[in-house]
């Protein structure tokens, strides 16, 4: 059974920084899909930012020119760097993947991927 698990989460002020990794780890197929999504209580979860196939990324728009999100195929890890946070990005975030290549031109439904971390609290202060 493949795992992942989240890591880089915390308490910040507005404006900071934070940076999330998340590393596959046990049977490993030979490719897949991962992608950061997140969760308030309450409401349902988002998606965050993906590496598409192509090697090009793709965001929420609410996070758009203050995340950037990297892969290492070779070390199995997503990372997802986080700066100028905001307090609405207060949040529980969530690793997850599926076996297989990400599409070209969309970020995939929550549904479709079947993989899950545990997740990693990040929390923002005004």
């Amino acid at each position: 059974q493949v795992q992942l698990v989240e890591s880089g989460g915390g308490s910040v002020q507005a404006e900071g920084s934070l940076r999330l990794s998340c590393v596959a780890s046990g049977p490993l197929a030979s490719s897949y899909c991962m992608a950061w999504f997140r969760q308030i209580p309450g409401k349902e979860r988002e998606g965050v930012a993906i590496v598409l196939s192509a090697d090009a990324p793709m965001y929420a728009d609410s996070v758009k020119g203050r995340f950037t999100v990297s892969k290492d195929d070779a070390e199995n890890t997503l990372s997802l760097q986080m700066n100028n946070l905001k307090p609405e990005d207060t949040a529980m975030y969530y690793c997850a993947a599926y076996v297989g290549y990400c599409p070209t031109l969309y970020f995939p439904r929550s549904s479709v991927f079947r993989i899950w971390g545990r997740g990693t609290q990040v929390t923002v202060s005004s």
